[in-house]
């Protein structure tokens, strides 16, 4: 699993108006199975995503999140290895 912090570079107007395009991108990493979550920090500084592959693939995915081709937000990525689930949670182990 790998955890992908966001951190905004630019004013939060230019970030609203590149979140349609975002949403989209997201809505097709949980299609394809690569996104296993997402969500804001707050305060309102970024995002974090939730995601399976290997770091790279993840990293090659980012690359094509439309806040990333634009230059709106710097990305942090951790690889987790998980090994403790909540009930319902152990999915995110696979």
């Amino acid at each position: 699993m790998i955890v992908v912090s966001l951190s905004y570079k630019v004013d939060a107007s230019v970030i609203d108006a590149n979140r349609p395009a975002h949403i989209e991108w997201l809505k097709q990493g949980l299609a394809d199975g690569m996104l296993l979550a997402a969500g804001r920090k707050v305060p309102m500084t970024g995002g974090v995503l939730i995601a399976r592959g290997t770091i790279d693939d993840v990293r090659t995915w980012c690359a094509t999140d439309p806040f990333a081709v634009q230059g709106l937000a710097d990305y942090d990525f951790t690889e987790v290895a998980p090994s403790l689930f909540a009930p319902g949670l152990e999915s995110l182990g696979q």
